[in-house]
């Protein structure tokens, strides 16, 4: 008998040892929540506690906390006269999105676009501290009238705003002062071809992590003004159409721009048909190898200061200040082009110029000058005495629209130039 109780004795502390003593995993789970959460904030800790119902008990934190510091809340007004798309979701990522139509509490699944039936004049969108991209989320949705980001907690994750807000073009409104860019890297073509937006307010974006801003007021055609002075720019490494078709734009301070590490300005002020003038005293241009049409159809300019610009490593220069007819004076002594391989079109249609100095140009490696001073049909002078065009392969219509008598001047000093560069 005594020996069954032994035996029953052993058994049951053999058992104790086998379940976890509560007082005693309490205690260790609480010293490791506060080795591993100690030094983070109440932020911090909250993007874990809707995936663990353990660690939201240890740190005494609610769903109700979770709701208040991890979603991002955005109210969407869309037009009375279009209908279609108003949010583009990934199909991973359908979980974590919840859409609430007129402030309606009950989520409307898989519903992603509206038509006329619905008579929906206000959506309510909800996302959840999952979703790592904003990347094309209302890209073409040209049915949304406003957006309002009411809440935005998310500030870990998201990277990619890439096309976020492109071709929204019937977009009036965008309230954007909650919104949190600390860690994003791409904001390629965000506002590209929000075409009727008059007004933007960047004040509180934090641009210190963003690699890529090409084309990200492209087609903004209807901004009037464009506050960028709190932008850092420092690791920004493509600038390309940046500021393309914005044609309304009047004046644009870029003087707090940081272009060390910039490598395109291709297209950069694209058709920015109303700037009357540009400081880019401060910009470094040490690294971009493509200028491009960078400041083509920029018809009311009329002067560019261009003597700081690093020009040592640039390919392309076709279309650069093509249709700059505005422009009476243009200083380009510091240009170095002893890489450039396109000129075609360069200074087309500068029908204001009436001197221009190309005294330091090297030529040697360009193989196209096609129309490059056509419509520069105010230069009186223009000497041509150290281009070198042997390896030029395309060289057409060179001078098209050039004065007569400029085009008799340049053809009696440098016959190494082809007829079809005159006709």
């Amino acid at each position: 008998m005594e020996s069954s109780n032994n035996a029953s004795k052993e058994n049951n502390k053999k058992n104790e040892i086998a379940k976890p003593n509560s007082i005693i995993e309490n205690i260790k789970s609480r010293y490791i929540l506060s080795k591993i959460y100690g030094n983070m904030t109440k932020k911090k800790k909250l993007e874990i506690v809707k995936c663990n119902k353990r660690i939201q008990y240890r740190l005494n934190l609610s769903i109700k906390d979770y709701k208040e510091y991890c979603e991002i809340e955005i109210e969407i007004i869309p037009t009375k006269d279009k209908y279609g798309k108003f949010i583009n979701i990934n199909e991973n990522d359908k979980l974590y999105y919840h859409i609430y139509f007129n402030d309606n509490k009950e989520e409307i699944k898989n519903k992603y676009e509206i038509n006329k039936e619905d008579k929906v004049t206000k959506i309510k969108i909800i996302i959840d501290y999952q979703v790592k991209s904003l990347k094309e989320l209302f890209s073409w949705c040209d049915c949304i009238e406003s957006i309002n980001f009411k809440k935005f907690y998310r500030n870990n994750n998201i990277t990619d705003m890439s096309s976020l807000f492109s071709f929204c073009s019937s977009l009036k409104e965008l309230s954007l002062n909650n919104f949190n860019t600390n860690k994003v890297k791409n904001m390629r073509s965000m506002f590209s071809g929000c075409s009727i937006l008059e007004e933007l307010n960047l004040n509180n974006f934090n641009t210190n992590n963003v690699i890529d801003m090409s084309s990200m007021f492209s087609g903004c055609s209807s901004l009037k003004e464009l506050s960028l002075t709190n932008f850092n720019t420092n690791n920004v490494i493509d600038m390309s159409s940046m500021f393309s078709g914005c044609s309304s734009l009047k004046e644009l301070n870029l003087n707090n721009f940081n272009t060390n590490n910039v490598t395109n300005m291709r297209y950069m002020f694209y058709k920015c048909s109303s700037l009357k003038e540009l400081n880019l005293n401060n910009f470094n241009t040490n690294n971009v190898t493509n200028m491009s049409h960078m400041f083509n159809g920029c018809s009311s300019l009329k002067e560019l200061n261009l003597f700081n610009f690093d020009t040592k490593n640039v390919t392309n220069m076709s279309c650069m200040f093509n249709g700059c007819s505005s422009l009476n004076e243009l200083n380009l002594n510091n240009f170095n082009t002893n890489n450039v391989i396109y000129m075609s079109w360069m200074f087309e249609g500068c029908s204001s110029l009436k001197e221009l100095n190309l005294d330091n140009f090297n030529t040697n490696n360009v193989t196209n000058m096609n129309w490059m001073f056509s419509g520069c049909s105010s230069l009186k002078e223009l000497n041509l005495d150290n281009f070198n065009t042997n390896n030029v392969t395309d060289i057409k219509l060179m001078f098209s629209e050039c004065s007569d008598d400029l085009k008799r001047k340049i053809k009696s000093k440098n016959k190494n130039i082809k007829n079809e560069a005159f006709y």
